[in-house]
């Protein structure tokens, strides 16, 4: 007897086949007709287009017709002067080209050269810089001048990482320098610049974090030859159209490869983190007037915040100032009285309000150790920072 298996297997294979129905001709016809058809449209519809991406010479073109007029800027075909890009690329940070342009002109009528600034007495550069802000930075531009003298002969580095390891030189304003001065392929990101590439890629990571690729982006785009036109194209770009509010998108050389002008959001670029704001500080603030109209002044210590500017005495800034203590840090016996009001001054970290102590003193009258008598008609040539120069206004206004 045969096993099972095998019997299976003789059946499977006695079986007789199903065909298939034949499908009839015409509608073979039919289907390999729609199938052409269909081949044929795909053949036909044109690919998706690509979005363009910005090109650096379209950049140049638009800044070789409307490019900005500025003091430290050499004009077409001149060579750039190290020692003006470097003075206002110094005084540009965190400040107004508007605000910097009489700055940048009487620095240069009285320090034409490098050499004449390291030479200068730092009391006299404070004393130029006075009013323009963030003080450390004139502290760090005398400093500055004086190591590229010592060593390198008075000669600029013409590399980034050379200009790094200069006092008060970062690593915007070394890529500024050697762009712009030298030619070099670098790529300085300043706040215009920053506004273009998170608008033209739609950045959506807020800044600060959103830096690194943004200046990857920048750097993508620069080109080998022109850096220094191009870096100062794309200033000139944000500066211009490619503003904070209401940007100019029609006029703008980009905007056909602008992904925040297509998606019709560009004002909203970049991204930002909400920042805190810092808790208000308070002190007192002593305006002495001498028989003789002379104001009593002081130099504050070197480092810190205004370090080695002139001021009125005060107190220590603080958050928990108790203003019933105010008198005992007077700096000398004498009738003193509160003028009314406060002045209000804000810095970048926080905002201070100083109550303002006013006293008379005789005409021989010693100074207290460490301050002076400054005649009031010398004290628009003084180091005073803005927020003296109020104190100083509230405590000899009647």
């Amino acid at each position: 007897m045969k096993p099972l298996c095998q019997i299976d297997k003789a059946m499977t294979l006695a079986a007789p086949r199903v065909r298939k129905k034949a499908r009839p001709a015409k509608v073979v016809q039919k289907t390999a007709a729609r199938k052409k058809t269909v081949r044929k449209r795909a053949a036909a519809k044109p690919p998706a287009p690509r979005e363009p991406a910005p090109r650096a010479a379209t950049l140049l073109a638009w800044y070789a017709r409307h490019r900005r007029h500025l003091p430290w800027r050499a004009r077409p075909s001149e060579p750039a002067d190290p020692y003006r890009v470097w003075l206002s690329e110094i005084m540009l940070q965190q400040t107004t080209v508007k605000a910097v342009g009489p700055y940048f002109e009487r620095f240069l009528a009285r320090w034409p050269r490098l050499q004449d600034l390291a030479s200068a007495p730092l009391e006299d550069v404070l004393k130029l810089w006075a009013g323009l802000g963030y003080y450390a930075r004139a502290r760090n531009l005398h400093v500055c001048a004086r190591a590229i003298v010592e060593r390198h002969g008075g000669a600029f580095p013409d590399t980034e990482d050379t200009l790094r390891t200069l006092p008060g030189i970062g690593a915007y304003t070394a890529a500024a320098i050697a762009a712009i001065a030298f030619g070099r392929k670098a790529t300085p990101v300043d706040g215009n610049i920053e506004r273009v590439i998170a608008r033209l890629h739609a950045i959506e990571t807020p800044l600060p974090a959103a830096k690194p690729l943004i200046h990857a982006h920048a750097q993508a785009l620069t080109p080998a030859r022109h850096a220094g036109d191009f870096a100062q194209a794309m200033m000139d770009l944000g500066a211009s159209l490619c503003s904070p509010k209401r940007p100019a998108c029609a006029l703008c050389p980009w905007n056909d490869a602008c992904a925040a002008h297509r998606r019709g959001d560009a004002e909203t670029f970049p991204r930002k983190t909400p920042k805190a704001n810092g808790a208000l500080r308070r002190g007192a603030a002593y305006v002495a007037v001498r028989a003789d109209g002379a104001i009593l002044a002081r130099v504050r210590p070197p480092a810190g915040l205004l370090g080695g500017m002139m001021e009125v005495p005060t107190t220590d800034w603080t958050h928990d100032f108790d203003e019933r203590d105010a008198l005992a840090h007077a700096p000398f016996k004498a009738a003193w009285q509160r003028v009314p009001g406060v002045v209000r001054h804000v810095f970048t970290h926080f905002p201070l309000e100083l109550t303002v102590y006013r006293a008379r003193a005789a005409a021989g009258a010693r100074p207290p150790k460490d301050a002076r008598w400054l005649p009031q008609h010398k004290i628009a040539n003084e180091a005073f920072p803005n927020v003296m120069r109020k104190v100083i206004a509230h405590g000899i206004s009647d």
